[in-house]
């Protein structure tokens, strides 16, 4: 039992020497002539030296040396020291006023302090003073202790009381922490002499104690301009070593209190304490990978650490090298990017599609938005117009702030949605990000909206350069279907050389058997190759000019084609005769193209229905053309990534453009082409063409 007790005390003083070391070094690298800097640098040696010679003490299992004793002398000597310095500092305006300064006030009792520290030191080295505090000199000993805790305690006050408000706002955490050591001292001296005993609890707590000042000296000395140093310290090292010295004082904790579970715990104290031991490294295990938890500790940081809520020299690295990653697609690499600088646990890309329309593109671990919203909306026009972050919580508190705004209904339904980022590209709005609420409150400023401001147009930069690259390798890749298309020609002037070959002999060879059979396998294996060819070169475009047409005709045509496969294709026509402008050989291929994927992704025994009627939503200008399939269905990433992509199929035999080709035209009338579709569920299209303008304009009169 007295080893774990040996173990706590030493390691309690082991904290506080690592503290103050960590604390003093970075000062005392930047002093240059500055008497606080030098002071505040020396206290801190000084103290992680006492802190080291009881760390050893306790190691030894003695309770004091007269090293030990000297060097806590002289730590209180030089943290006094280091409160004269301030003192004077902020007192020297009165020499200028005649009046007497701080440090000429402060002489007589600083000429008795050095007295007092004088004389202890000769009685201390003169008893040997090795283990027990009542030796000989024991109680005058004790009563200078404590009188140069109370001195100390006085000039905490002073410091405190003979400053502005805007040097208390600098001073208050080092006035707290070091007024908080010496109350602390003379709180366990005057237990001392009151029970004539050392109290090894207070004495195995100091410490901590000591090392928990740390901290709040930190604080002040960030706050204090005077007391910066050459030595940066980056918020990763301050993260990193607050984590670790916050699990040093939670484990020295938790030790302390299995101490005592085993001291009282009778026959089941080694179970007791073996068993909370065994749940606080759990529960700190948790904590130390909990994304909540480390994003408070970040945030705690820049807010009470540093005047700058980030590093901006490391942000921008992060955020560059997010972008510019491998891993996922831009878009959730943008969005990723944007997250972290407010500790967003995920979000969702809307960007500008060929229809015009912001459409969902990419989300990263958030939840699928589902919904487009028209370029001319309200809502995009206020975000192109303002070029705000919009702060969905504090719209909905305060929408006065956000004059002019109308946010639409399907994002305020957004579960955890919290800010609307937009991303400007020259002036105009290229796309927005949703943010999912940050793990930790964070309290957005000019700063954060600022960063996010910026952030989100050099997305739009990397995004409209990613969109520009894939626009060239598909304009490249139609260069090369033409290239293509040139030895097709080839092929078929091979073909007809070898068919006019056939045909100049064959008045010669008709007779003969063996030309026969030749000729025979010539002609079939000509055929099949035109065949293929013919199904590559498909997309023969029809010069005619776009004409009304009635949808429903155009429809049963392109089913008429398809009469032949399984399973058969069912029409439904809710509303007939509505007309469109359009190509009609165009428009049969397409939607002949859809119902025959629709066809080959259903099984035999499965259906495929094709629906003409009015458009959801209440639209009387505009008829649609729903296909729907029961067959294997499409993943949302296969949707999103390569569903729409030209010359990518999943058919060995197809060239992957008919998709793309059949949006393209669709768009090109005017309409739109939605998809819905989940693994072996099936899938349905959804064609919305506009109604020929008469049509239209009746309707809707």
């Amino acid at each position: 039992m007295h080893s774990i007790v040996t173990n706590i005390a030493a390691s309690s003083y082991a904290l506080a020497a690592i503290g103050f070391l960590a604390l003093g070094l970075p000062v005392l690298a930047g002093w240059r002539g500055h008497a606080q800097r030098v002071t505040l640098s020396i206290a801190c040696l000084i103290t992680a030296a006492w802190a080291g010679a009881l760390t050893w003490n306790a190691a030894a299992g003695i309770l004091w040396s007269t090293p030990a004793a000297v060097l806590e002398v002289l730590r209180d000597g030089a943290w006094s020291l280091f409160l004269v310095a301030l003192l004077g500092h902020w007192r020297r305006d009165a020499v200028s006023a005649g009046r007497p300064s701080g440090l000429t006030a402060l002489r007589p009792s600083l000429l008795l302090a050095l007295a007092v520290y004088l004389a202890l030191l000769v009685a201390i080295v003169a008893a040997g003073w090795t283990g027990s505090l009542l030796q000989s000199f024991g109680v005058p000993i004790l009563a200078g202790y404590m009188g140069l805790a109370v001195y100390g305690m006085l000039l905490v006050e002073q410091l405190y009381r003979n400053k502005t408000i805007v040097e208390r706002w600098a001073i208050k955490f080092a006035c707290l922490g070091i007024g908080g050591m010496f109350a602390y001292d003379f709180y366990m001296y005057s237990n001392t002499m009151l029970f004539r005993e050392l109290n090894p609890d207070l004495w195995t707590a100091r410490g901590v104690i000591n090392a928990l000042t740390v901290p709040l000296i930190a604080a002040s000395i960030a706050r204090r301009r005077s007391w910066s140093t050459s030595f940066a310290v980056s918020r990763r090292v301050v993260f990193h070593s607050a984590a670790l010295f916050g699990s040093a004082v939670y484990l020295l904790a938790m030790g302390t209190v299995g101490y005592y579970l085993r001291y009282f715990g009778g026959s089941w104290g080694s179970v007791m304490q073996t068993g909370f031991l065994f749940g606080a490294v759990c529960l700190l295990g948790v904590i130390l990978f909990s994304g909540s938890a480390r994003s408070w500790l970040r945030v705690s940081i820049s807010k009470h650490f540093y005047r700058y809520n980030y590093d901006y020299r490391e942000e921008w690295m992060r955020f560059t090298r997010t972008l510019s990653g491998r891993g996922p697609n831009l878009g959730e690499r943008a969005i990723q990017a944007l997250a972290a600088l407010v500790e967003s646990p995920g979000g969702t890309l809307w960007q500008r599609g060929d229809s015009g329309r912001f459409e969902p593109r990419a989300r990263w671990q958030g939840v699928d938005g589902g919904m487009a919203e028209a370029a001319d909306s309200p809502f995009c026009q206020f975000l192109e117009s303002t070029q705000w972050v919009i702060d969905l919580d504090e719209y909905l508190e305060r929408p006065e702030k956000y004059e002019g705004l109308a946010v639409p209904d399907w994002l305020l339904d957004m579960p955890r949605r919290w800010l609307v980022v937009p991303l400007m590209l020259q002036e105009n709005l290229f796309g927005f990000v949703v943010l999912q609420r940050a793990r930790s409150p964070l309290q957005l400023n000019w700063e954060i909206i600022d960063l996010l401001e910026i952030a989100g147009s050099q997305a739009a930069s990397h995004l409209a350069q990613d969109d520009a690259a894939n626009a060239l390798m598909v304009a490249r890749q139609f260069e090369s279907f033409n290239r293509m298309s040139t030895f097709v020609v080839h092929d078929l002037k091979n073909l007809v050389a070898q068919l006019s070959l056939m045909n100049a002999n064959a008045e010669k060879h008709k007779d003969n058997p063996e030309f026969q059979r030749d000729m025979l396998e010539t002609l079939d294996h000509s055929v099949q190759k035109m065949k293929m060819m013919l199904q590559k070169l498909g997309r023969t475009e029809n010069a005619e000019k776009p004409l009304p047409l009635a949808l429903d005709q155009v429809v049963r045509q392109a089913l008429a084609m398809k009469s032949a496969f399984e399973p058969h294709p069912e029409l439904l026509v809710e509303a007939p005769g509505l007309m469109v402008v359009a190509d009609r050989e165009r428009l049969e291929r397409v939607l002949g193209h859809l119902i025959q994927n629709a066809i080959e992704a259903t099984p035999r025994n499965g259906h495929v229905l094709v629906r003409v009627g009015r458009p959801g939503g209440g639209r009387a200008d505009a008829v649609e053309v729903e296909i729907t399939d029961t067959g294997a269905g499409m993943s949302e990433e296969f949707i999103r990534e390569r569903l729409f992509k030209p010359f990518e199929s999943t058919k060995s035999a197809g060239m992957g453009i008919g998709v793309f080709e059949s949006r393209e035209y669709i768009n090109e009338l005017g309409g739109t082409m939605d998809v819905r579709s989940q693994p072996g569920a099936g899938t349905t299209f959804k064609v919305v063409l506009p109604l020929q303008r008469e049509q239209a304009a009746a309707t809707t009169a």
